[in-house]
């Protein structure tokens, strides 16, 4: 441990005393035998009055007062390690109560500090409180470390100023992170809205297109097959050959003599009531239709061979020109020209030539008459 080294020789705070210099230990003063001091006993007085440092909330007051009694424990320390052996040395010390005390009325009070007072909590009213209901007889050191204790308040302010900034921002972060995230997922819940319907969209379409194809398609293949039905029926019926009338009675045959006609008969004839359809024997086209002196009203079909049909002696006319099929009503019976009586006068002309025997060709087309 430090020692005490001996004073120099310069008047000390004993000889400027005006109450003389102190005698020291051992000096017959009337007040008995001296003893050695101790700073650590009961023999102490407590620092009290004008050493003793109002609290200030913060601790911004207790440095001074912990500046001194560090000071004064130093001191006793090193003086119990060289008082047995040593002569007492006079110690002049400066007042730092006092000068703790000017500098504590110079401080601010904490409260007016901006934004420092308003997180001060009141605990350091309680803390002053318990300080002041101590024990007047607590040492020097104690002294001490309580005074450590206070100062720490500063700190911990700070320290939950610190803790209540970087929480306020944590929480702004967090606040703008969910914002942020919450923003996303709307933004994600739109797009994947829009893209569903964009989807279901363009799959309406798609499914409206493809049953306008079908059915688009499903109308050409009937139009393709009521088309090629109507064709098999027109080739069938070109195929076939029907006779002219319906019911009928057979008179005049072809080459017969008569009064009626110039030469031999040149056709057949087929005696039916006035009226009765007469039908297109085979498929051809209308070439000639109106009146023809002694024939009467008459119609001639030409067929796709070349072969002339000639139908005489109608009452009236159907089809005057154009395309025929087989059986198609082309006029009607009648007794028009130089006849007896009301009768189809039926001519064959192949190559549109001289007449032949139509009996032998419409058998060899198939017609049972």
């Amino acid at each position: 441990m430090a020692s005490n080294r001996p004073a120099p020789e310069s008047p000390s705070a004993y000889e400027l005393d005006d109450r003389g210099a102190f005698p020291g230990p051992g000096a017959d003063d009337g007040d008995g035998p001296w003893e050695e001091w101790n700073p650590t006993e009961e023999s102490t007085r407590s620092v009290r009055g004008k050493h003793r440092v109002a609290k200030q909330r913060g601790g911004f007051a207790r440095s001074g007062t912990v500046l001194g009694v560090g000071v004064i424990a130093a001191v006793g320390a090193s003086g119990m390690a060289s008082a047995e052996d040593r002569p007492p040395v006079p110690i002049s010390m400066p007042d730092i109560g006092g000068m703790a005390d000017d500098l504590s009325e110079n401080l601010p009070d904490a409260k007016s500090l901006p934004g420092i007072g308003e997180l001060i909590s009141d605990e350091d009213s309680a803390s002053a409180a318990a300080d002041d209901a101590a024990p007047a007889a607590s040492g020097p050191l104690t002294r001490a470390t309580q005074t450590s204790a206070d100062t720490g308040g500063g700190t911990g302010a700070g320290e939950a100023l610190r803790s209540r900034i970087l929480q306020q921002a944590d929480a702004q972060q967090g606040a703008a992170e969910q914002e942020a995230r919450e923003t996303a997922e709307q933004a994600a819940v739109q797009q994947a809205a829009t893209e569903a319907a964009a989807h279901q969209e363009s799959a309406e379409k798609a499914a409206a297109a493809k049953k306008a194809a079908e059915m688009e398609a499903k109308r050409k293949a009937e139009e393709a097959a009521r088309q090629k039905a109507e064709a098999e029926r027109l080739a069938k019926l070109a195929r076939s050959f029907i006779a002219p009338v319906s019911s009928y009675t057979l008179t005049a045959s072809f080459g017969q003599a008569g009064d009626r006609w110039a030469a031999d008969h040149t056709g057949q004839d087929f005696a039916a009531p006035t009226g009765t359809p007469v039908k297109a024997l085979h498929s051809g086209t209308i070439t000639q239709a109106g009146w023809a002196g002694s024939y009467g009203y008459r119609i001639v079909l030409t067929l796709d061979d070349g072969t002339e049909v000639w139908f005489c002696h109608l009452s009236s006319i159907v089809k005057t020109s154009g395309k025929v099929n087989t059986g198609d009503v082309i006029g009607r019976v009648g007794a028009t020209g130089n006849v007896t009586g009301p009768h189809l006068h039926l001519e064959v002309r192949p190559d549109a030539g001289d007449p032949i025997d139509p009996m032998p060709w419409l058998r060899d087309h198939g017609i049972n008459v």
